[in-house]
């Protein structure tokens, strides 16, 4: 039976050839990807140059205070991580806190103008206040 095992020639596999193979498909992807992405930059850069000319940009009627409805997540990594939830609905603010293991507290509707009613306007802790895993956190809406 021996004899029979060794009298068989083994396959030859040409592994250099595949990785090379390999590596050179990665390489025509990634290629092809970059240029996809600077030809679609390209397009949006002078579409918005020539948008531009044509209709003056309006101002913007309300300035919103981002700060008010972020908190900083920490304990995670090295920094805190900045959690924005402004304009979101309850059930989204909901999901988000319930991610970060935050309890959700009084949830209160007060009116502030030109935003989107039942939409996160205001947390409380927000940032800079640092909260980790465990922390109570106050959401104010807006009523309209």
């Amino acid at each position: 039976m021996n004899g029979f095992a060794l009298s068989t020639e083994l396959p030859a596999f040409d592994t250099p050839g595949m990785v090379h193979r390999a590596r050179c498909r990665r390489t025509a992807l990634i290629a092809g990807v970059a240029t996809a992405l600077i030809v679609a930059g390209g397009a949006t850069a002078l579409a918005s140059m020539s948008g531009a000319s044509q209709a003056p940009a309006k101002p913007a009627a309300v300035t919103v205070d981002h700060d008010k409805a972020t908190f900083l997540l920490g304990g995670v990594t090295k920094e805190p991580i900045p959690v924005d939830l402004t304009g979101v609905d309850v059930d989204g603010a909901k999901g988000q806190l319930l991610k970060a293991e935050l309890r959700l507290g009084t949830i209160v509707k007060v009116t502030s103008p030109g935003c989107e009613p039942a939409t996160v306007v205001e947390l409380t802790p927000h940032s800079p206040k640092i909260v980790s895993e465990g922390y109570t956190v106050n959401v104010k809406l807006c009523a309209g």
